[in-house]
């Protein structure tokens, strides 16, 4: 089926204390947001399906064209932070979708709004629900005034969970190399945990003591990074220079033992290899998660013990709307014990599982699987009676 891209800006008031990226998006005062609407001229619809992700556009991705083929109507929706993740703030991103969300109702007039979150929006699409529902926020971890109880964001009338891990800061602490010594020099590793080297003694498959000690030494470092960004802020203030933020590097954020050995969470992923390749070289390499930050978008984005967009926590709050999930079994960036997780905190009781045997995150080659998740998406949609 033809279909058409049509381009949405969405923008609204805003002064930041201070600008957080580079270029129009937060100058003058307003916050300018940018999309496309993918629809058939000749199908009309009062559903809309709405993706959005922390960083990253979605349009060009396969499930939102995929949809926009079946004569769907889909709106790719990017938040201020469109691919550059280092100082994303989540509570911003929350009230940026709450904007886009209100477009879509009272701009271009759907009846209906199903969230769709898929991979990093999956864990967005939880936290903006779940203050939808009952907004509690009014500053961010690192203090500075945020309110979502006066944005009064309105909830999606169902949420889609497909190929979604728990959240960036659970995320990223399951990935961070916890043989890192010294956060200033990546070169000074603890050989014992340095599980890209070959000189590791600690070898695939693993002792069970020793991915006990592994996660808590991820957990540690994170928890360190957060204490010295805590520390900092708290030193620009009341050194009182003028100077508000401080950007840095993390490095090595690409080492999970799951990638090593297939017997950890195991699922269908191909062993030694991640989502975005060989996990050797995107640990050290420009790509990795979080690898540039900011002060504050750590705490916000990336604390484990910080960030208020933690995926069961929220889905604990979802008490309202019904929610699917969609597992890919052979998923190379969403662990195995994730949806589980989720599933089992969901508040709602309108909720449901499924299952694709063998896609990965992307169905790159995989047409076949793409079009099973599709056909998940638009049964359940109906079954639920938000399509047409």
């Amino acid at each position: 089926m033809s279909w058409e891209r049509i381009p949405q800006i969405v923008s609204f008031p805003s002064s930041p204390g201070f600008t957080e990226t580079y270029g129009f998006a937060g100058n003058s005062g307003k916050v300018n947001l940018e999309g496309q609407l993918l629809r058939a001229a000749d199908r009309p619809s009062e559903t809309v399906y709405v993706f959005m992700h922390p960083t990253s556009t979605l349009q060009l991705l396969p499930m939102p064209m995929a949809l926009a083929d079946r004569g769907l109507h889909v709106l790719c929706a990017a938040s201020r932070y469109a691919k550059n993740d280092s100082a994303l703030i989540m509570e911003k991103v929350a009230i940026d979708l709450s904007r886009w969300i209100r477009h879509a109702r009272e701009a271009l007039g759907y009846r209906r709004v199903i969230l769709v979150g898929w991979s990093g929006g999956g864990s967005l699409s939880l936290f903006y629900q779940a203050q939808a529902e009952s907004p509690s926020i009014t500053r961010t971890p690192a203090g500075d005034p945020v309110d979502l109880i006066a944005e009064k964001p309105i909830p999606a009338d169902a949420v889609i969970f497909v190929a979604a891990h728990l959240s960036r800061a659970e995320t990223l602490t399951e990935w961070l190399d916890p043989s890192v010594m010294d956060e200033a020099d990546p070169d000074r590793r603890t050989l014992a945990l340095d599980i890209y080297s070959p000189q590791c003694p600690a070898q695939p498959p693993y002792s069970a003591d020793f991915i006990t000690d592994f996660r808590a030494a991820q957990v540690a470092r994170n928890r360190k990074i957060t204490a010295w960004c805590q520390a900092e802020l708290q030193r620009l203030r009341e050194s009182n220079t003028g100077e508000l933020e401080r950007a840095f590097v993390v490095h090595r954020t690409m080492c999970d033992v799951r990638w090593l050995d297939p017997a950890v969470d195991p699922n269908g992923r191909k062993p030694g290899h991640c989502y975005m390749g060989d996990p050797r070289a995107v640990n050290v390499g420009p790509v990795g998660l979080a690898r540039f930050a900011t002060l504050r978008s750590w705490l916000s984005q990336w604390s484990y013990d910080l960030s208020n967009a933690k995926g069961p926590a929220n889905a604990a709050k979802i008490h309202n709307t019904p929610v699917l999930q969609i597992e890919n079994t052979a998923d190379d960036a969403v662990p195995a014990t994730h949806n589980p997780t989720i599933y089992a905190a969901l508040a709602t009781p309108d909720k449901r599982l499924l299952r694709i045997e063998g896609a990965t995150h992307y169905y790159v080659g995989q047409p076949e699987l793409l079009a099973q998740c599709m056909d998940s998406v638009i049964g359940w949609s109906r079954n639920q009676g938000l399509l047409e």
